[in-house]
């Protein structure tokens, strides 16, 4: 049965409903938030190695189809079988064969590491749909997994449950101690928990960070080391490789690595980053590339700037709509700034209220380690959707509105006093639950008159 779609402002809503739980999912990000900025401060380059990401970035995309093919060349020499994908449904296809040819007609199990694409794709429900045991082994993603649930975030996908949540997940599933929220308790359960499915596992996937075109090879960054176990005991390993994430060169890593993991958490560099250049002894690599609507971005010259996101999570932190909305609000595997300018590619008419979802401040564009300009196109996808008539009506209705009122200076003066005297002498009338604004928000308290009145007042003194 097919569920029933739920906008961003009614899933938004929800969420608010448990004033504490926003309040700590807000100051949390914002701490990370806190840490990256210092981090970033600590490199007197910081914003040289910005620039010099975001133009590897548009190089490394206005050539993409000469180092695709440089890349398929060199890991095809490298011993890599290399796979292309067009869309979500022939990528989870592909992986379903390789699963298959390599364990026949016994129920297999996988061990996976974090992966945005995989996400994108809804890999698992499709493996598990075809009677593969999938087992995600990043933490995080473990306790959503369980939980059945989908990450809210893509760097810290459990970031919406609190240690009370995770130690009644493990109760259930894990058979931990009820009650007990100690965090070193609840990770040596999980370790224990993994470790034979790890051993068990004949097939390992991962992510792909960065594909590099000169060599072949591709990095994997994780801080738990899940992804290097995975592979290393597996005799199959699995990367699947959004086309965008392939750049020129070795040397480019090490731009691309220290801004990452400062970005997304303010760590120097993550814990592991992985380089896979070919298969060791006895096992078989497999990557798939993948487009899913990647090319029609890139044909859309306003949009196709988003292709150089490094999945870092830097604009989800510092979003003050992501911050008080949680992850799952925006129903798309990438949520925040970044998922609402991907996501109407995608899907334009179901995505529709996602770059509606923004004030747009500027404040993901000023912290995006490649500078994409978020903001701008959250705009630029407003007139699109509104042009295509896919805005939401009330939102049609109000601008219109509001339109017609700044374009008649007299109605739009009446219209501040008669609101500046409601809000002083009748509060009750715009701050309750009729007003869609009122929900998530602290209304202001009003001024005594509006800047043109004191303006008019005080123009000899100014």
């Amino acid at each position: 049965m097919s569920q029933r779609f739920v906008s961003h402002a009614q899933a938004a809503s929800q969420f608010l409903t448990d004033e504490a739980r926003t309040d700590w999912h807000d100051e949390t990000l914002w701490f990370i938030r806190q840490k990256r900025d210092k981090s970033a401060h600590a490199l007197p380059e910081w914003e040289a190695l910005r620039e010099l990401a975001s133009g590897i970035k548009d190089h490394a995309l206005s050539e993409l189809s000469t180092y695709l093919t440089q890349f398929e060349q060199n890991a095809l020499a490298n011993g890599i079988q290399v796979h292309w994908a067009a869309t979500a449904a022939e990528h989870n296809q592909i992986v379903l064969d390789i699963i298959r040819q390599q364990t026949g007609p016994a129920a297999p199990r996988v061990v996976k590491s974090k992966s945005m694409l995989t996400e994108e794709c809804h890999l698992n429900e499709f493996l598990i749909k075809h009677g593969v045991e999938v087992v995600d082994t990043d933490l995080g993603e473990r306790i959503v997994q369980l939980r059945q649930e989908a990450p809210s975030h893509i760097v810290l996908p459990a970031i919406h449950l609190k240690k009370a949540d995770v130690s009644a997940t493990f109760q259930q599933h894990l058979g931990t101690e009820a009650g007990n929220e100690d965090p070193q308790y609840l990770t040596e359960a999980a370790r224990h928990h993994l470790r034979e499915k790890f051993v068990s596992a004949s097939v390992a996937i991962t992510g792909v960070n960065f594909a590099i075109a000169e060599t072949g090879g591709f990095v994997v960054c994780t801080n738990e080391g899940n992804a290097d176990l995975g592979v290393h005991l597996a005799d199959v390993h699995i990367a699947c490789l959004g086309i965008e994430k392939v750049i020129p060169r070795q040397e480019h890593l090490g731009v691309f690595l220290r801004l990452l993991a400062r970005s997304a958490t303010g760590q120097p560099i993550t814990t592991y980053s992985s380089h896979f250049v070919r298969p060791r002894a006895g096992q078989v690599m497999h990557i798939i590339l993948v487009d899913n609507g990647r090319s029609t971005q890139l044909g859309r010259p306003e949009f196709r700037n988003s292709l150089k996101c490094i999945r870092c999570g830097a604009c989800f932190n510092t979003c003050p709509v992501y911050r008080r909305s949680g992850g799952h609000s925006y129903h798309n595997a990438v949520a925040g700034p970044i998922g609402s300018i991907l996501a109407p590619n995608l899907d334009m008419r179901k995505n529709a209220d996602l770059p509606f979802a923004s004030t747009l401040c500027g404040s993901c564009t000023n912290v995006c380690p490649v500078k994409i300009n978020i903001h701008e196109q959250l705009w630029h996808w407003r007139q699109t959707l509104t042009a295509e008539g896919l805005a939401p009506p009330a939102k049609t209705v109000a601008m219109k509105g509001m339109a017609w009122v700044l374009g008649h200076p007299t109605v739009y003066r009446l219209s501040g006093r008669i609101g500046r005297w409601v809000m002083q002498h009748v509060p009750a009338l715009v701050n309750n639950r009729l007003n869609p604004w009122y929900k998530g928000r602290d209304m202001p308290s009003p001024p005594t008159q509006s800047f043109g009145e004191w303006y008019d007042k005080n123009r000899s003194r100014v």
